[in-house]
Formats: C-alpha cells, structure tokens, sequence
C-alpha cells in the first residue's frame, strides 16, 4: 500500500519567548491509502492540536506534513482554501451543517462550492444519501431530525468531492449510544467500500475499536500505536483499554 499521509518531526508551540508551550513534541507518523487510523489520548494529549496542524487550520512550528507530494506546510496562505476543499473531508463534533439549508442542500454545498456542474449535482446528491441511508430525509432541515441523522449529512457533504483524506473529530461526541454505533458503522463502511482514507481523533475507546491501527498520544508525544489485524473488535477494544489504563484515559463497553 503507498502513503498518502506523512508527517516528518512535527512540532507545535504555543506563547512567546519565556512562556513557550510545547504542545506537539517531534511526532513523526504515515498512513497508507484506504487506512482507518485512530488518534487516542487524554484531555492536554496534543490530539486535536495534531488534527489542527494536518488540516492547516494550524500551522506546525517545526517539521514537515506531505498529503500525497505536496508539503502541506509550505503552501501560500492564500491557497490554503483551494487545497482544503480539493483535498479533505471534515467530520466535526457539532455537525456544521446549516439550519436554513435543507438535507439535500447542506450536501449538495460541497459540490456548488467545487463548481460541480448543476446537472450533475442532484444524482451525486441522491447516490450519496443512499449509500448513507438517509434518502428519506433530503427535503428536511436540520432542525428536523436526528443527531445520528445529522451527522450522517455530515459524512455525506464531507466525502461526496471524493478527498484524499477524511479527518473526523469527536465525530460521536455529540450523540447518544444508538446513533453512535451507527455512525461508526457508516465510517466503517466509506472506509471498506470507498476506500477512503479516514483519521479519526477520538478519546473513547468504542469509537477507536472501529479504527484499523491507533496511536496514542501523551503530553504531545506518541506513547505507543495498536494494531488491529485480525483481532475481533471485542478484543481490540479490550487491548484499547488496556493502553489507556496505563497512560490515564477512560472506558467504555462493547458487546
């Protein structure tokens, strides 16, 4: 499998001489195309920091981030947009989707955004919505359905450009334990169908048994990185929560 993703001695540095803050200390990971790989950690881990910097919503201090060829840390600030769009997907905790815009909409928004030519928008929106079964609420608003509902909209409107990579944050933060495995079960499914490529921050271990390999951060550094292979997602959890013991985190249940 070849890398789409590779991050070369990343740091990351908060205040000014005197009063520095070291939130990314020299991590260096890749991941390989159609991977599902978790980021885990406690609160102050560095975790969503290290999302900020691969997304560019941060720029790293020191080292270097390769989406693909293109260092991600040496583009202009005014392409940074350009790049995003074209290149990733985002999931977030809260949904980001807009309430004046209906289901339909909010999806086809990525499109429109893209210069999609409007012919092709409502069968990409349509074939899209099916593949996440929520077909049947395309003509509501946000307002109008369900958490789960909702962020399934989300993982529509984020991989319906096709990115090279999709980044997910908390993606179950936000909803109840029913409309979590079901999301999960969707990201799942982009993941093995599409083969799309996802890396996921999350800090509960349910959520990271779905991953296929997770690094664990601590104090900015990565501590340590599980991979599933072929363990069930039971035992994989187990194994989670065995790390997480060590370094500080929390629990969960699966069945």
């Amino acid at each position: 499998m070849n890398t789409i993703l590779k991050l070369e001695h990343i740091q990351k540095y908060y205040g000014n001489e005197g009063n520095i803050t070291k939130a990314i200390k020299d991590i260096s990971f890749s991941v390989k195309y159609g991977e599902f790989l978790g980021i885990m950690g406690a609160s102050g881990s560095g975790k969503t920091t290290l999302l900020n910097c691969i997304s560019t919503v941060d720029t790293v201090s020191a080292g270097h981030i390769f989406l693909e060829d293109t260092d991600i840390t040496e583009i202009k600030p005014n392409a940074l947009a350009r790049f995003r769009r074209e290149n990733l997907g985002f999931i977030f905790q809260d949904f980001n989707l807009l309430d004046t815009l209906t289901i339909s909409e909010n999806i086809a928004l990525a499109l429109a955004i893209g210069h999609t030519p409007a012919r092709k928008v409502e069968p990409l929106v349509s074939d899209m919505a099916e593949k996440l079964n929520i077909s049947d609420i395309l003509n509501k608003y946000p307002y109008q359905v369900s958490g789960g509902q909702k962020q399934r909209c989300a993982c529509a409107r984020a991989i319906i450009s096709n990115p090279k990579l999709l980044l997910a944050d908390e993606p179950t933060g936000a909803l109840d334990s029913h409309s979590s495995q079901m999301l999960l079960s969707t990201l799942q499914s982009i993941n093995e169908q599409l083969n799309t490529t996802i890396l996921m921050v999350t800090h509960d271990a349910f959520t990271a048994s779905y991953a296929n390999r997770i690094l664990f951060l601590k104090d900015g550094e990565i501590f340590t990185e599980l991979c599933k292979g072929n363990d069930s997602r039971a035992a994989f959890f187990h194994k989670i929560l065995h790390v997480l013991t060590i370094i500080g985190g929390g629990q969960s249940h699966v069945c």
